[in-house]
């Protein structure tokens, strides 16, 4: 892997000024987008392989990419169960470098997130832990939708509970995501520096070796004492 990822670059300085205004709208809106029975049945494998994995505690890898993440978690964590979700099946199917024997305790299902996040808080299964590691940024200015904090799914992905964390190179989405969770929270919630003490993703080695500034930012919704009221 060579050390050639260029860092983000943005017009964008700081926190979007609109980004107060799109998590308070999008937490007061019921978001009625349909699921597709994709999701459905992808989500239904996922509850079906946790069941029988007998229902230890739940970890979410939230766009797992080629799972490698997926699988580093399942070894970190022996006596959770781990599922990874991605919706490109590309991804998913390619090769991915493990030594050693495979965990026994993770799956990794292709599913639309949105949807999937859906399911799983209408069904009232709350992960956990939660892992957002290094999700598109979309830095131009005119993209603060695209970010998980100005889409519409956010507010649900704050209710599933659990310790959420997120994780990017570029240090404004971390500070968005971490203002964002505070508004809807009420916790205390701040961006960080971080270096790993090994990669858990390939963009993670990748921009490691780079050179880059990695940021994240990490809390517990299931202790917010905001008066949020969030409508999944």
């Amino acid at each position: 892997m060579y050390a050639n990822s260029r860092p983000v670059t943005s017009a964008q300085t700081t926190i979007h000024e609109r980004l107060a205004s799109v998590v308070a709208n999008h937490a007061g809106t019921r978001f009625l987008k349909p699921v597709m029975p994709y999701n459905q049945e992808a989500f239904e494998r996922s509850m079906t392989a946790w069941r029988e994995a007998g229902e230890r505690p739940l970890i979410l890898d939230a766009g797992c990419g080629v799972g490698l993440s997926t699988r580093h978690l399942a070894a970190q964590f022996p006596n959770h169960f781990v599922i990874g979700v991605d919706q490109s099946a590309h991804r998913l199917t390619r090769n991915t470098a493990w030594e050693g024997p495979l965990p026994s305790n993770f799956l990794c299902v292709r599913a639309d997130l949105v949807d999937y996040w859906r399911l799983m808080l209408k069904a009232g299964v709350h992960p956990q832990r939660h892992y957002l590691l290094y999700p598109n940024p979309w830095p131009k200015i005119g993209q603060l939708g695209r970010r998980w904090h100005g889409h519409p799914v956010f507010p649900t992905i704050v209710a599933l509970g659990g310790i959420l964390e997120c994780r990017s190179n570029w240090r404004i989405y971390v500070e968005e995501f971490a203002a964002a969770l505070v508004q809807l929270t009420g916790l205390r919630v701040q961006c960080e520096e971080y270096v790993p003490d090994s990669p858990v993703t390939p963009f993670e080695k990748k921009y490691m070796i780079s050179g880059h500034a990695l940021w994240r930012c990490r809390t517990n919704p299931d202790t917010a004492t905001g008066q949020t009221r969030l409508l999944p």
